[in-house]
């Protein structure tokens, strides 16, 4: 975000852990050679960065690091009136929970 934003949008990032990323990069310079340098490095059919000390990779604990998010309670979803979340959670995960809470799970279980 690169100016202010409404009070109503605030809130709502606030509440879901979210606030800190919304404002990342605020007064940051950002160093163009350096992006690019890191362009030229990326190699997107195995996802890493070959750099002169080896290959590299961004991995999910990474990005949980740098932008501290939170990993603990519950795994956010979109607003979905009725649905068989069995049945979702059976097409991405390949098991049927007990514990479905209005599409919810516990993120300790993934």
């Amino acid at each position: 975000m690169s100016g202010p934003s409404s009070p109503l949008i605030e809130n709502y990032l606030r509440e879901t852990s979210f606030w800190h990323v919304a404002i990342i990069g605020r007064g940051c310079k950002l160093n163009s050679k350096l992006i690019s340098a890191l362009i030229e490095r990326w190699k997107p059919e195995t996802h890493t960065f070959h750099l002169s000390c080896g290959e590299c990779t961004i991995t999910l604990e990474d990005v949980q690091l740098q932008l501290r998010l939170s990993v603990d309670g519950f795994a956010l979803t979109e607003s979905v009136q009725s649905v068989d979340w069995g049945a979702v959670c059976y097409d991405f995960l390949g098991v049927i929970l007990d514990n479905i809470y209005e599409g919810q799970i516990e993120i300790g279980w993934l």
